[in-house]
């Protein structure tokens, strides 16, 4: 830098540019292993899900059942045609395969039920606890 170049610096007339590089230099073993195994992460692990509908229509089949969730497919029972007392036992072998694989269940209507494994997320809507009767509508009073 020259004398005139420091004079207009103070006078503040030129502003004093530092460059500065630096260079850092990685470890050998870091590159070494960069180089042989890359962080590839597969986002898909499962390509296809499947969900099971099914009609139970004895207990005899709640083996299968448990495998399909075993298998981490999603289940979907319809228990209208079913005897009562073969759907309560059906749905406390389910429940209990369902919370042993650390899964979910839900009730979506008076006879139908879903359960899934523990990689799959159910989703409750919230508008539906406002239709629900006794429950305190924030919009105006009791439904």
């Amino acid at each position: 830098m020259g004398v005139f170049n420091r004079m207009w610096t103070w006078l503040g007339l030129e502003s004093e540019e530092v460059v500065r590089e630096e260079y850092v230099s990685l470890p050998s073993n870091v590159e070494d292993n960069q180089k042989s195994a890359p962080n590839v992460v597969s986002i898909h692990s499962n390509k296809t899900m499947k969900v099971v509908v099914c009609e139970p229509d004895s207990f005899d089949e709640v083996q299968v059942l448990a495998d399909h969730l075993k298998g981490r497919k999603q289940l979907i029972l319809n228990f209208e045609n079913t005897p009562p007392d073969e759907a309560r036992r059906i749905i406390d072998f389910i429940s209990g395969t369902t919370y042993a694989l650390e899964g979910n269940s839900q009730q979506l209507g008076k006879n139908i039920f879903v359960f899934a494994p523990n990689n799959v997320e159910i989703a409750k809507d919230h508008r539906a606890l406002i239709r629900k009767p006794g429950v305190l509508n924030p919009f105006g009073g009791e439904r």
